[in-house]
Formats: C-alpha cells, sequence, structure tokens
C-alpha cells in the first residue's frame, strides 16, 4: 500500500539528551550493543525508545553501525503492505549477516511480531526473538532464552501495560522534538484495521507521569512534544469507558484536562497531538486549544471517505454530515487552526459516487495537509471477512492520482494566503539544501525554509514569508524570540 503525503514534511523523530540516554550509554558492564530499527507510525518509534530503556538496565547501550550490533530488533508496522515488505527485506538481510556471525541475536518486535510470529520463527526463520507491544518488560529474558540455545516468543497483550514507569531512551541527540505516548492500544473496531488485534485494548497512563516525561524533555533542551495515542480523543484516567469513575479516590482527568495539565510545564513548549477520532473530538478539547498559546492550533482529523454509506462499511462511528460539523467546530472555536486528514482510496466497495463524495468533501473542508493512500486488505480484519476487495487496482490507482492533485492545489492555495504574514518557527535546523538556510515549522504545523542569520536550533524565530511552494512557505527572520520562563 503506498502512502503519499501533500503539503506537509513528516515529523522527524527527535530524541533528547537526558537521564534516560546518559543510562543508556554508561550503564554498560558487558559491552553489550543494541541495534534497533523502527517502522510505520509514531508511536513505533516511541516505543523502541522504551525498549532502548529497559535493555540499558541489562548492560545494552545502542548503536548506530548495524555490524557491530549483539542484537539487532526492528519495530514493525502491520498496517500497510509497503512496510511489511521493506520488514521482511531487512530481515533477510539481517539474516545473511547473522551467518557470519552465529552469535547475533535477532528480534522482531510490534505489530508484524504479533501477527506472523510463526512464519517468522518456524516457516522463514528469520528471527530469534518475537515480542508483542506489551511484552517489552520481558526482553531480557528472552534475550537470555536466545543465549541458552532456543527461540524465545512472548506475544501476550496488556489490558494494563502502559510503560509509564520508564523514561524512554531518546536515541538521536540533540533534537527539539519529540513523542510522548499517553495512552496505548484501541477500542474502535474499524474494519480495515489490525492495531485492536495487534495493540489491544484501550488503556490510558497517569497524568502525572506525562506531566514529568515532557517536563523532564523540556528541561533537556526539547522545545516541542507531540502527545501520542491511536486515539487520543478517547484518552480518560480513572474513567471506564463508559464513564465511570473507577477509584473514588482517584481525581479523573480526560484529554481537554491532559492538554490543559502539559500547556503548563513551559510556555515556551509547544504540544501538539496526534491521533484525533471525528467522532470523539469534543468542544472542550477545541476550547483548551483556544485557551493556551502553546497548543497548537493544528488538528489531524482522519476522515478516510467523503460518503457515509463507505464510512459505514469502515465502521467508523460517524456519517459525512458529523465530520463536517466538528470541521466547522474546529473553524468556530480556533479560527487560525490547520486541519489535516487521512484519505484511503478504494475501500471494499467503493463507487464512482463515493469517489465523488470524498472529492466534495475536500472541496467543502479545504483540507491544509493529507495522507493518502490506497486501500489494501489486511489479514484479521472486518473488512477481510465480510467484504469483497473489489475496487480494480487501476481504478484504485486513478483515484488516488485525482486526490493528490486536488490536495496538491489546495496546499499550495493554502500556503500563498500565508505569504505577506509573519509566523513563529521552531528552528529544528538546517535545511537539506544548503548549510546557509534554516528550516522549522510554525505553529499550524507548516514547514518553513528561512537564511539562517543568527538563528540557533532549539529556538523560536518570527519569520516574514516572502513566498512559497505547495510544500514550503519561504521567508526572512525578523525577530528571534526571548526565552520566557
Amino acid at each position: 500500500m503506498k502512502e503519499i503525503e501533500i503539503g506537509q514534511h513528516k515529523m522527524h523523530d527527535e530524541s533528547r539528551q537526558g537521564e534516560a540516554l546518559e543510562l543508556a550509554n554508561t550503564i554498560n558492564p558487558t559491552g553489550k550493543k543494541l541495534y534497533i530499527e523502527s517502522y510505520g507510525c509514531a508511536m513505533n518509534f516511541s516505543d523502541s525508545e522504551v525498549v532502548a530503556s529497559i535493555l540499558a538496565k541489562d548492560g545494552f547501550s545502542t548503536t548506530r553501525n548495524v555490524d557491530e550490533a549483539d542484537v539487532i530488533l526492528v519495530n514493525t508496522c502491520s498496517i500497510r503492505d509497503n512496510a511489511e515488505a521493506r520488514v521482511r527485506k531487512r530481515l533477510t538481510d539481517f539474516k545473511k549477516q547473522k551467518k557470519a556471525n552465529p552469535n547475533l541475536t535477532i528480534g522482531v518486535l510490534g505489530c508484524m511480531a504479533e501477527r506472523l510470529k510463526k512464519s517468522f520463527l518456524e516457516d522463514e526463520k528469520l528471527v530469534d526473538i518475537v515480542a508483542g507491544p506489551d511484552s517489552y518488560r520481558d526482553l531480557p529474558n528472552l534475550i537470555d532464552v536466545v543465549g541458552n540455545g532456543q527461540k524465545a516468543v512472548n506475544v501476550l497483550l496488556s489490558r494494563e501495560e502502559t510503560y509509564a514507569d520508564i523514561s524512554p531512551v531518546r536515541l538521536d541527540q540533540g533534537g527539539v522534538s519529540s513523542f510522548v505516548s499517553i495512552m496505548r492500544g484501541c477500542d474502535n473496531m474499524c474494519s480495515f484495521c489490525v492495531v485492536p488485534f495487534t495493540r489491544g485494548r484501550e488503556r490510558s497512563r497517569d497524568p502525572q507521569t506525562i506531566f514529568q516525561e515532557c517536563k523532564d524533555l523540556f528541561d533537556a533542551g526539547y522545545r516541542e512534544v507531540t502527545l501520542l495515542g491511536q486515539n487520543v480523543n478517547s484518552y480518560r484516567w480513572n474513567l471506564s469507558s463508559k464513564g465511570e469513575i473507577k477509584d473514588s479516590n482517584v481525581p479523573t482527568t480526560n484529554f481537554a484536562q491532559l492538554l490543559e495539565l502539559v500547556a503548563t510545564v513551559s510556555p515556551d513548549l509547544r504540544i501538539r497531538f496526534s491521533t484525533s477520532h471525528p467522532k470523539d473530538m469534543t468542544d472542550d478539547v477545541l476550547e483548551t486549544i483556544a485557551n493556551f498559546e502553546n497548543l497548537c492550533p493544528y488538528v489531524h482529523l482522519p476522515v478516510q471517505s467523503g460518503s457515509t454509506s463507505v464510512l459505514e462499511r469502515m465502521n467508523r462511528g460517524y456519517s459525512r454530515e458529523w465530520y463536517l460539523d466538528r470541521v466547522e467546530a474546529i473553524r468556530r472555536i480556533i479560527p487560525n487552526s490547520a486541519i489535516s486528514t487521512d484519505i484511503i482510496i478504494g475501500f471494499c466497495g467503493e463507487t464512482e459516487e463515493d469517489h465523488q463524495e470524498t472529492l466534495s468533501l475536500m472541496d467543502e473542508v479545504q483540507f491544509t495537509f493529507s495522507y493518502m493512500y490506497k486501500y489494501s486488505e489486511r489479514p484479521k480484519t472486518l473488512a477481510e471477512r465480510k467484504y469483497e476487495d473489489d475496487v480494480p487496482e487501476e481504478v484504485k490507482s486513478r483515484r488516488l492520482v485525482e486526490i493528490i492533485d486536488k490536495q496538491r492545489a489546495f496546499s499550495f492555495e493554502h500556503n500563498k494566503t500565508q505569504v505577506g504574514l509573519t509566523v513563529k518557527v521552531l528552528v529544528e535546523g538546517f535545511s537539506k539544501k544548503s548549510k546557509e538556510e534554516m528550516c522549522g515549522r510554525d505553529e499550524r504545523n507548516s514547514f518553513v525554509v528561512f537564511p539562517k542569520e543568527n538563528a540557533e536550533k532549539g529556538t523560536y524565530v518570527m519569520v516574514h514569508i516572502t513566498d512559497c511552494t505547495s510544500s514550503t512557505l519561504l521567508g526572512k527572520i525578523i525577530e528571534i524570540c526571548t526565552p520566557r520562563i
């Protein structure tokens, strides 16, 4: 499945120096080295940092040189075909490396681990360890089992595990932006999605541990965090799925209250979140964003389709009209907010009329950015069991091109409206094209490039926008912002 993104540069998994990183680099009495690769969503990258922290306490330091690794772990994704294909290729490469170094341990983590454990261990014999998303604490034991000449597997799902007590190792040093996981799992049973089967039921982290992790990141020099969850809107601490209080002696916290709590870490710490579900996007969340300058006016609200009949088959829990009502609320409560989305093209039974409804919804909303990809059937999902993947590939491809072209036009038109404005940019580093230019993102998640002048990575600058492309704003610095306490 090919994913197309228009109008936005993907977030990179940048990381902090701090206590956890120091732990990974200094507690290494055995000299053992861990090499870890991550594929898929931001949650996987965040999980890899948890894994690095767990293994640091067991004597492993992380390395970027795969040739010197004692243990290679690949954190996987099952959401799309192309991610699985890339993972299989990498595991095949590592298997060849193991022939030259029989003591090398290879493991697969994450969503593919749960779904393809028999294939990886027995049929293809690609790995020594298979560990699901809720079994990372067991990795030291699994590695020991392999050391005794056996294969090791733990893919048990948990209703409790959140890794809230683990300070993640930030795998890159000197970053300015990082991820903080606030919950795990998903209770939405979208018919196209494998996440409920590979990551289990929803459970939320203690809000105080989230606040502390964000504060630690800020103290270590980070200036932006993205709160992560499969559906962050349904975050609830000490509340059941029905909204009932679990423990009367413990304060309850919903997502709006969590945003308010994290916003108080510092006015210089930007807060983003991903991903929202339209059926759970409530006005109190939007009002909280509007009340805090450092809660970014940017909402990623996946629509998937503009056709109510397709949304019903997807089991999304909302209609076209509901979605448009939520867009209206965003624009009413946060007038300057950018809105991005996900769109699946060619889902089971999608007619030409359904496709036109998606195009017309795009016309009505005019998304700032979009992630667009063709549907491909995933094992174990409701769609696989109930529906036929009956839209021909050539039709999917043609519809995808039409949606890409429309989104590219909207992204360009949006960027043209920013020319002449002055925006606040968090400097992320040098641009890819020149060391004479720096780049970063503004509050609405637009990518901005500008001459470096006296700007430094990790600082805020005011940039006057002078030109644009469909994906980038171009400008010049007019002010370097003074840090606030």
